[in-house]
């Protein structure tokens, strides 16, 4: 069976062989400048303590996050929306070694900005049987040192590609949060972190695991 890695590099090879090389060198400057910007080095990572939160899960019910953490470790997976590809082959992945994170005693849990609806949808596309947190906001991820503003460069792109980022979250901003990847100790510090600019680079699913069984 192929990697989450592999499919990510399949699709994005079929990708970049269709874009026009003009919208290909846009979003690779945007991915540049976001990393430039220092991003990463002010997300959240081991050690840190992750910060107590109340959200709306995908059915509108209120979830706190330390309540998951009174139960067992947490894999916290933060990803932009429902529209991106990448975040949906990430999911996809992720639901497929739900069984053996819970043979392990932990909770798999999802964030995003999207409205519960939005997040709602993008449960029923993947199938998803676990929580997603609506973040509308960003509130959650902002204090966790993730979120950014798209690029005026992209704006155009997403409205090309039929991306309605507002629509999605429910504002008028274009405020994303870093894809991210957290494995939370039951006392609430994260064991370990994943968080990269480049959009495209997700955590293995087999490195869950055994970042799991590292605890």
């Amino acid at each position: 069976m192929p990697t989450l890695s592999e499919n990510i590099q399949s699709f994005k090879a079929q990708f970049l062989d269709n874009a026009p090389t003009e919208v290909v060198a846009t979003m690779n400057a945007a991915t540049e400048a976001l990393l430039a910007s220092g991003i990463e080095n002010r997300a959240l990572g081991a050690g840190d303590k992750l910060p107590d939160f109340e959200l709306p899960n995908q059915h509108g019910e209120k979830k706190r996050i330390y309540s998951y953490l009174e139960q067992g470790p947490v894999v916290l997976n933060i990803y932009r929306g429902g529209w991106c590809p990448y975040c949906n082959l990430e999911m996809k992945a992720l639901i497929d070694i739900l069984p053996e994170i819970r043979a392990r005693g932990a909770h798999l849990v999802g964030l995003a900005p999207e409205t519960p609806d939005k997040a709602a949808e993008t449960s029923s596309k993947n199938r998803a049987n676990f929580d997603i947190l609506s973040d509308t906001g960003n509130h959650v991820s902002g204090k966790m040192g993730l979120v950014f503003e798209l690029s005026e460069s992209l704006r155009p792109l997403c409205k090309q590609f039929g991306i309605d980022i507002p629509a999605h979250n429910g504002d008028e901003t274009f405020k994303l949060p870093l894809p991210a990847t957290y494995i939370v100790r039951k006392d609430g510090v994260i064991a370990y972190g994943f968080a990269k600019a480049d959009y495209t680079l997700r955590m293995e699913p087999a490195e869950v695991l055994a970042q799991l069984d590292a605890l």
